[in-house]
């Protein structure tokens, strides 16, 4: 994987949702908000490219590791 490209993880389920996993490159790192999950329009404008319906909805360790989920 290189370094400057966004990794995106195969996608998995539970009973209740799909997820995955984008890795992003560390330069982009300090466009993520601390302060708030990403909307759609803000992770798009990133260049963060998945279908419709996915939703941010956690930020864990190593912080340039995002989760996103939807129904």
């Amino acid at each position: 994987m290189s370094h400057k490209q966004i990794y995106y993880s195969d996608k998995y389920n539970d009973e209740h949702y799909e997820y995955r996993h984008v890795v992003l490159p560390r330069e982009m790192v300090k466009q993520v908000p601390k302060s708030h999950l990403m909307s759609e329009d803000e992770w798009r404008r990133m260049g963060v490219q998945q279908s419709l319906g996915w939703v941010h909805y956690m930020i864990h360790e190593p912080v340039h590791q995002e989760t996103w989920r939807r129904p």
